[in-house]
């Protein structure tokens, strides 16, 4: 089994070719069971946790795990909130194959699967994007949406007025035109796409900021008792995505709303599978607000760790 560290996933799993990779799979798919689900409850003077494991498989070709533990409590220790490691096997004989860094494996392909979707859904001129957050995924956002549409401002917003601060200089460094946002309402206005990646539990973007052309991306709420938009955010005649049907059984996001009647889960527009296969339209010329709402899947996480392992030398089973 080959060992595969941070720096050899990052280089292999370039936007230009990671967001190509998740559609051509979502579009093929793959076996994916739904994730189980294991909290971890709070040792004394710390925080408590949550664990994933995550697997998926194509018959005859690559199955991968990734277990993910999550502790929001990290923050206040100055370290990342998540930790995860991929193995990928031979689905023929159940050989493994490779251990991957599953920290840029998870971070990478969250980003892609937001730029997967906005490049059927964001306005095909967007120019303006507004970061809300300033983690691992949020730094990763700017250069995957320039994969897919002509971006020429990154605005940064966080809680933490220090970490957007030192984001926007990591991404000045990138040589990305970014500044740092003093006012949320004003800065959602200006956008054209505005991006979540937090670990809010209540709403942080309303709908009455949003400009009636934007393209709002929800990546944050991967449990009930999470959220990043109030339920304005999916009303006007915004057209709401999601990435599997997963998202509407684990997202406070969408279960609250759906609870308040504010929408129906037959009002969904459709999947990222749908949308890579053609059997739903994304945005059309002169349309309304977009909504995409992620939790992630494992098909992501196969597609990428499957381009990790064959661009560094790995040969097909």
């Amino acid at each position: 089994m080959r060992f595969i560290d941070a720096a050899a996933t990052r280089e292999a799993l370039p936007f230009e070719r990671l967001v190509p990779a998740l559609a051509t799979l979502f579009a093929a798919g793959c076996e994916v069971p739904p994730r189980h689900v294991h909290a971890l409850p709070a040792a004394e003077g710390g925080s408590g946790g949550t664990v994933l494991i995550m697997p998926a498989w194509q018959a005859g070709a690559y199955l991968g795990i990734k277990t993910v533990a999550i502790f929001p409590g990290n923050a206040a220790r100055g370290l990342p909130g998540l930790h995860s490691t991929y193995v990928l096997y031979d689905a023929q004989t159940g050989a493994p194959l490779a251990q991957i860094d599953g920290d840029e494996i998870t971070s990478r392909r969250t980003a892609a699967a937001s730029a997967l979707a906005a490049s059927y859904l964001a306005p095909t001129d967007a120019r303006s994007l507004l970061v809300v957050g300033a983690g691992r995924v949020a730094e990763l956002l700017p250069a995957a949406y320039r994969a897919v549409r002509p971006l020429e401002t990154v605005k940064v917003w966080a809680r933490n007025g220090v970490q957007s601060a030192a984001l926007v200089e990591r991404l000045r460094a990138q040589g990305i035109d970014a500044e740092a946002a003093v006012d949320l309402p004003t800065a959602v206005a200006q956008a054209d796409i505005v991006s979540c990646a937090t670990l809010a539990t209540a709403p942080v973007v309303q709908g009455a900021w949003l400009a009636p052309h934007a393209h709002l991306d929800l990546i944050g709420s991967f449990t009930p008792a999470m959220r990043e938009a109030d339920d304005a955010c999916f009303g006007g005649g915004a057209r709401l995505y999601v990435d599997t049907p997963e998202a509407l059984q684990k997202s406070g996001e969408l279960l609250g709303p759906m609870a308040r009647g504010v929408f129906a889960a037959t009002d969904v527009a459709g999947t990222l599978a749908d949308l890579a296969r053609g059997t739903v339209s994304g945005r059309g010329d002169g349309e309304g607000r977009t909504v995409f709402k992620s939790v992630g899947t494992a098909l992501e996480d196969l597609a990428a760790a499957v381009l990790v392992y064959e661009q560094t030398g790995g040969r097909t089973p």
